[in-house]
């Protein structure tokens, strides 16, 4: 078959009828880790990150998240047991400097979380301000992820105006809740690698690590999507050397992406699977992600059986 056909033969079994993944997850029913909100955050996904984990046939003592983003999959695998140790990496600074401020100064920021008060005119003020130190940095960083619309940081995304049950730009502000999950993640410190960086050099690193896995939940500019450079400031990531590097790698991995042709063309050409599992997007239609695995299978195995 010829490469065309192949991709072909793999969009007519992703659009196929007979579903074995056509139930959404109620993201409700999973347990909230992050404290950050993110426009293509996985927590949807973390009962298949589960089941993956623990389909293994050796369980790996690292995950690697070379696009962190709000460490779903890390914090899920570290707080429930799944591996030993997580690492997390992330390219923008003003994120990085928020997940280095969770794990190195815990009282600081819950400390500035439960006093700030959320207007429009402290959020403002507080965001138009030039950050004194990398701690001014990655407060600002999490007050925007939390009152601009989505969740989105790119530059130019806006506050939001009407919100949750119409509370305006306070509608996602939980600052109780919010210091909670940062607590939890700082007690387990330990467990949890912080890198400022470039994700392929992160893969790079553990290439050659038979117990260390990967979940790559990259931003969506395949094939020339504008989603990932709408939501995310830094979304400048080579698709193909991303495939490229996973195929080598001696652990497990799993990616996920939206569909598109190119990222089933880039699967077929470096040997991995694929997965349609269903989710609801920000205007609550149901639409579908893939699910890429390399040297680890399938997934939920039963659904094929």
């Amino acid at each position: 078959m010829s490469h065309h056909g192949a991709v072909m033969e793999q969009l007519r079994w992703v659009n196929r009828t007979d579903d074995p993944f056509d139930h959404v997850v109620n993201v409700a029913s999973v347990p909230q880790r992050s404290p950050f909100r993110y426009p293509g955050g996985k927590t949807w996904l973390v009962p298949e990150i589960r089941a993956w984990l623990r389909s293994l046939p050796i369980k790996p003592k690292i995950l690697v998240e070379p696009f962190a983003g709000g460490g779903i999959a890390s914090l899920t695998s570290v707080c429930e047991g799944l591996v030993e140790k997580a690492v997390l990496v992330e390219l923008d600074p003003h994120v990085a400097a928020a997940w280095r401020l969770i794990l190195e100064d815990e009282a600081w920021l819950t400390e500035h979380i439960l006093a700030f008060k959320v207007d429009r005119d402290s959020v403002l003020a507080l965001l138009a301000k030039e950050p004194e130190d990398w701690r001014e940095k990655g407060f600002q960083a999490i007050v925007r992820n939390r009152v601009q619309r989505g969740g989105i940081m790119a530059p130019g995304a806006s506050l939001m105006k009407n919100g949750e049950n119409g509370r305006g730009i306070s509608s996602r502000w939980y600052p109780q809740t919010i210091a909670r999950r940062i607590h939890e993640i700082h007690r387990r410190r330990d467990r949890i690698t912080f890198i400022e960086g470039d994700g392929l050099e992160a893969i790079s690193a553990h290439a050659h690590d038979p117990k260390v896995a990967f979940f790559v939940d990259p931003p969506y500019t395949a094939g020339g999507k504008k989603a990932g450079r709408r939501l995310y400031a830094h979304n400048d990531v080579n698709h193909e050397a991303l495939f490229a590097s996973l195929a080598q790698v001696a652990g497990k991995t799993l990616l996920t992406y939206d569909e598109a042709p190119e990222v089933l063309a880039l699967a077929i050409k470096y040997g991995f699977q694929t997965q349609r599992v269903p989710m609801k997007n920000t205007h609550h239609a149901k639409v579908h992600e893939l699910l890429l695995t390399c040297s680890g299978g399938f997934v939920n195995q039963e659904a094929f059986a």
